[in-house]
């Protein structure tokens, strides 16, 4: 398609979207008493309208049945977090039994550490992408040390080439190979945060798996933005925070994906709590721990349940929808607001350089050559909700369910208004 960088084009986009009556279904925050223009979807995903009464159900019930509410509430709590494994397993391409929702990221991932990071004299090592997001790193590093070890010895990083912007996948590989019988673990997030690339996750899995290390993901920004496979992938575990592109709201729980060929094994090594034993015996209160024979046995407390409703009324929307929908919505989406900025770029003394590699997702990480931060700060001041990371680069990730084309036409005319008057 010959794209046009006109408000009537962008609109005409607009009118032939299949998903365009789901942005009716979010709420706005509104700048100057206008609906912003919203590039934050990778940070916190608006909220979806029914949540409300989502989380309505779960005070009245408590309300009114109080203790009661865990076995006779209509959505029983103690068997809350069930109802989003099979439309979540959908989501990320898993059986259901492979998925649960526990906790936040990082303990997830702290926790799927401990079965999963098993460090031996000779492997021992953890392979990451350099500059990974920083409770990651803060995460490795604890580990480690736990375990005895350097983090200066066990940890390595994949750089970028000199001069490049994204990771090559052969240069993935080719450091998992040459670590070999020393690399225990390849832990990386599926989407990088600051650059916005997709990682090969198949390709890179199955180099990771074929010298024996295990393979594990932090899908932070991948979840709800890019199509996963991860039981075709052979994936051993990954995590996700639910508040990013699944618009669960902040700080609400994670996700987890825990490979089949694991489950209902007792040999696990996990920390274990009275949530990851047996339904069926779990009020018995027997001193054994009997491990659910899903994912489901790495959980150790009972389900937050306020925090899962809203993830809960925002899965409703993902299984009405579909990735596949989503995604192609998205490559569009993205493809016409990378043409805005080209043409914008045309018409102002300036130069903006996206440092987002064609794989892809939701996101365009911008430079901003010759302006600075108060570009960002006119933005915002105009209805232009975006993200800054030093020196000089936007965020700008435009979530299919509820941006729009004439956002992206609208967004590239405040952008050269701002430029234009403070040059």
């Amino acid at each position: 398609m010959q794209f046009e960088n006109k408000l009537d084009f962008a609109q005409g986009l607009d009118r032939s979207d299949p998903l365009r009556k789901y942005r009716d279904a979010f709420y706005f925050p509104k700048v100057n008493e206008k609906e912003v223009i919203y590039f934050t979807g990778n940070s916190l995903g608006l909220q979806p309208k029914h949540t409300q009464k989502y989380i309505d159900e779960v005070m009245t019930d408590w309300k009114e049945l109080a203790v009661e509410g865990h076995f006779h509430a209509e959505k029983p709590w103690w068997d809350y977090h069930e109802r989003l494994a099979a439309p979540l397993a959908k989501v990320v391409g898993a059986k259901t039994e492979e998925v649960t929702v526990m906790n936040t990221l990082t303990v997830n991932l702290h926790l799927l550490m401990v079965s999963f990071y098993r460090p031996t004299e000779k492997r021992y090592k953890i392979l990451c992408e350099e500059k990974a997001f920083p409770s990651d790193q803060y995460m490795f590093q604890s580990q480690v040390r736990f375990h005895g070890l350097s983090p200066e010895e066990a940890i390595v990083e994949i750089k970028k080439r000199p001069g490049e912007h994204y990771w090559r996948t052969e240069d993935v590989l080719a450091k998992i190979n040459e670590i070999g019988e020393e690399l225990a673990l390849v832990l990386i997030g599926g989407v990088n945060y600051y650059n916005g690339q997709v990682f090969d996750i198949p390709t890179i899995t199955k180099e990771g798996r074929a010298v024996g290390a295990n393979v594990g993901w932090d899908l932070a920004h991948a979840v709800g933005n890019i199509e996963l496979k991860l039981h075709d992938w052979d994936v051993d575990f990954a995590a996700w925070c639910s508040y990013k592109y699944m618009n669960s709201g902040p700080g609400n729980a994670s996700g987890v994906f825990v490979n089949q060929k694991y489950l209902n094994r007792k040999d696990i090594p996990r920390f274990e709590g009275w949530w990851g034993t047996k339904k069926e015996t779990r009020f018995l209160m027997k001193p054994e721990f009997e491990p659910m024979e899903n994912a489901d046995a790495w959980q150790i407390s009972n389900a937050p349940v306020l925090s899962m409703a809203p993830y809960l009324a925002s899965l409703e929307l993902f299984d009405e929808v579909g990735m596949k929908a989503l995604v192609e919505k998205r490559d569009r989406l993205v493809a016409y607001l990378e043409f805005v900025l080209k043409e914008i770029d045309k018409e102002v003394e300036s130069t903006f350089e996206v440092i987002t590699p064609k794989d892809r997702g939701c996101q365009l990480s911008v430079f901003l050559h010759g302006q600075g931060r108060p570009i960002f700060e006119y933005l915002m001041q105009h209805g232009v909700i975006t993200d800054w990371r030093e020196p000089n680069v936007i965020r700008l990730a435009p979530a299919p369910f509820y941006c729009s084309y004439e956002d992206m036409y609208h967004f590239g005319q405040i952008l050269k208004k701002g430029i234009l008057e403070l040059a």
